[in-house]
């Protein structure tokens, strides 16, 4: 009998006899079988030499705890939701905004992080995992994915561009050029000095996306600058970018902890305030309400990109990750509201500057025309004049509408907010450029923090494929960096921000939910709602109950749907159109999609949905080969020879695998219910396969074991606390 061959493994395992006599030729034998005992309540992962190296983990809970916030916590908070807000009801907005937080964001929240942590996989890897068919789960979340980070870093970019011309005094964007005769230049003069430096300073824009113009050198180099500082915080992995996080999930709340203290201080920002949150309950009738506050919870959590995903898989398997979800989520809500009074307080102050900038031009204008005696006239004074003047006098005097009400409506969203209405606010504060290096360093921060989630998420994925895992993931990131650069120069041209507006209407929807849909059916339908309250329950101690089971099976899937319906619907009963500067008005004209631009974006479209149903198709036929690793469960086979190999897949399909399993919920085992203990007194009378014979060694066995001082027990109670690995030596 040839003697045993203990391995070299980081666990202490007992070695059993070979499966086989018979040597391959080089004096080793096919396949050994080591069984280790596990400690109780947690999961080791084995260092094999040659093998698949120990998956990341974070070093701590406070740096997992920062990445979701960082990444879920993002620029939607900022210019989109004080948006939402203002023109949904106001405050009321917030009652639509709760409901769909607690019907639709929580729960599928905690479907992507709960199976990512107890699959320890990416989205690929997790989707694979439920069933082959599933797989094009995770290749279309990376497609939309990449559609995303392409257009998400051009944020960042006029960002970076901002924040350097933020060092100028006076802010160059406070004053309008003038030309060679010493006169404003004509096109600043229509529109405003803030809208001059975005359109055509920053932007140099184009008038149409037909007539896109060449690159802008200044933007290229920001873009190569973004995608420089993205590659170095995540060429690592979570091994770099988890330090990142400390600065770029804190550091927002400071600022904007300065500017609310700042804001608070300013001349009309209780107006602003009033005018934000004041509910208006009526609006809570409209449809349209319900389906904003439905798609900014989708949005705002980042569903559907795998990065939850993928930071769920770097947990331990006993983190307590219902408890991580509740907390990211109540942090999530807290800080838009808090972003909202922030942002609305100074814009109530700019308001405000603004009146009193009409008023001043008016009273100029009416004691011009002897309506006043002075200039120094009261407000009282200027008001009992106004009333007297009717609509055909107004028009003839060019008197202008100095309504603190209608300014506040006049608030943007998206780059509009960021770039154009807030940049004026932050003209009329003292030491402007003090405010507008924070506010730019902050929304750097927000953008990075973000993009690190969606990189890591879609990387995660790429290295769930066996090709990718060999190589070096700095080389992999470097790679994926230098292609979203190259394909970055379209948002480098006069068009860029009209492409970038096409991205984000069409690149990350309809793909993102549909994702996010199947995601729910393939974990509660497919996988198994029970099975996955018992997961969750195996790693956290908490059994969900009735509203995580109404939610995941009935309320969650409704809700996607109607998102779904609703954006496609409105995809095509409104013509898609974009704002195209117009320099000769200083305005923004709506303009129809060209023909092939709209032939791209059905195009990104599809790229993102098709791949869910070619791999189910490709598979269910067989026309697709399912190589699957089995990187979980109790055995692991590595070349068996072909005296062993039969049985063993025999043995693959006998319906009592699950009842020999001692690997963990964490590591893909079966976990035993009470159902399954009870049972085990019966498994006497059943037959004996493969594996049982493999897990209950016989008596020679034992005794041979028992001499070579390796104490493997004999008794079947005692098995249940050993999992079996089997190597390649």
């Amino acid at each position: 009998m040839a003697a045993t061959k203990i391995i070299d493994a980081p666990r202490n395992g007992h070695e059993m006899a070979p499966l086989n006599t018979r040597a391959r030729g080089d004096g080793t034998h096919g396949v050994t079988i080591v069984l280790t005992a596990p400690q109780r309540n947690s999961v080791q992962s084995v260092d094999i030499p040659g093998g698949e190296p120990e998956r990341a983990a974070w070093s701590g809970k406070m740096q997992f705890f920062l990445s979701i916030i960082g990444y879920s916590v993002g620029l939607g908070n900022i210019w989109r939701f004080p948006y939402l807000c203002q023109q949904n009801g106001g405050g009321a907005f917030l009652i639509p905004f709760m409901i769909m937080l607690i019907l639709e964001g929580i729960p599928l929240f905690l479907i992507e992080l709960g199976i990512g942590q107890r699959m320890r996989l990416g989205a690929l890897g997790v989707w694979n995992t439920i069933h082959p068919w599933l797989g094009g789960i995770g290749i279309s979340s990376c497609i939309v994915t990449l559609f995303v980070a392409l257009y998400y870093n051009v944020i960042i970019t006029w960002v970076f561009y901002y924040l350097f011309n933020s060092f100028r005094y006076p802010l160059p964007w406070s004053t309008c050029p003038t030309n060679s005769s010493g006169f404003e230049l004509e096109e600043c003069a229509k529109s405003s000095e803030t809208t001059y430096f975005w359109y055509r300073t920053t932007l140099d824009a184009a008038p149409s996306m037909d007539e896109p113009g060449g690159l802008k050198w200044w933007i290229v180099l920001c873009l190569m600058l973004s995608w420089t500082v993205v590659f170095f915080i995540v060429m690592k992995g979570i091994q770099s970018s988890g330090k990142v996080v400390y600065f770029t999930s804190l550091f927002p709340y400071i600022v904007l902890t300065i500017f609310f203290i700042r804001g608070i201080t300013l001349r009309g920002a209780g107006a602003g305030l009033m005018h934000m949150y004041t509910p208006k309950v009526e609006k809570l009738l409209e449809p349209t309400v319900w389906l904003d506050a439905a798609t900014q919870v989708f949005y705002s959590f980042g569903l559907a990109f795998g990065s939850l995903i993928a930071f769920g898989s770097y947990n331990t398997p006993k983190n307590n990750c219902v408890r991580d979800v509740l907390l990211v989520s109540v942090c999530n809500a807290i800080t838009a509201i808090y972003a909202s009074v922030v942002i609305f307080a100074i814009l109530g102050f700019k308001a405000t500057v603004n009146v009193d900038r009409c008023v001043a031009g008016n009273i100029e204008k009416l004691v011009k025309h002897s309506l006043l005696p002075f200039k120094n006239a009261t407000t009282e004074e200027y008001e009992s004049v106004m009333q007297t003047i009717n609509s055909t006098e107004h028009t003839a005097l060019k008197l202008g509408e100095c309504s603190l009400s209608n300014e506040l409506d006049n608030a943007a969203e998206g780059t509009g907010l960021a770039f154009i209405v807030f940049t004026q606010a932050i003209v009329e504060l003292p030491g402007a450029p003090f405010w507008a290096v924070l506010f730019f360093t902050m929304l750097l921060s927000l953008g990075l923090g973000s993009q690190i989630g969606i990189l890591e998420g879609m990387l995660c994925t790429l290295f769930d494929i066996d090709i990718i895992k060999r190589v070096k993931k700095q080389h992999v990131t470097g790679v994926v960096c230098l292609f979203c650069f190259t394909v970055g120069f379209i948002f480098c041209t006069g068009a860029g921000e009209y492409w970038l507006k096409m991205f984000d209407s069409f690149a990350g929807t309809i793909g993102l939910v549909v994702v996010a849909l199947m995601e729910m059916i393939a974990v509660i339908f497919i996988y198994g709602h029970e099975r996955f309250t018992e997961d969750i329950y195996q790693m956290t101690g908490y059994r969900p109950g009735l509203y995580w089971q109404m939610t995941w099976r009935y309320i969650g899937p409704v809700i996607m749907v109607c998102i779904l319906a609703s954006s496609v619907v409105f995809m095509v009963i409104r013509n898609p159109t974009y704002g195209a500067w117009n320099a000769e008005r200083g305005v923004v004209e709506q303009k129809d999609y060209p023909n092939w631009v709209m032939g791209i974006a059905l195009s990104m479209i599809l790229a993102g949905v098709l791949p869910m149903p070619i791999v189910f198709l490709m598979r269910s036929f067989q026309c697709l080969k399912v190589d699957l690793d089995i990187h979980q469960g109790s055995i692991r086979r590595n070349e068996t020879t072909a005296s062993t190999k039969e049985m063993i897949d025999n043995d693959d399909d006998d319906d009592e695998d699950d009842e020999n399993d001692f690997s963990g919920p964490a590591l893909g085992g079966h976990v035993k219910t009470q159902s399954d203990y009870s049972d085990d007194d019966d498994e006497e009378d059943k037959p004996m396969t493969m594996r049982m014979m493999m897990m209950r060694p016989s008596a020679t066995t034992t005794t041979k074991m028992a001499n070579n001082h390796l104490n493997v027990p004999t008794s079947k109670k005692q098995n249940k606390n050993f999992k079996m690995d089997a190597y390649d030596v």
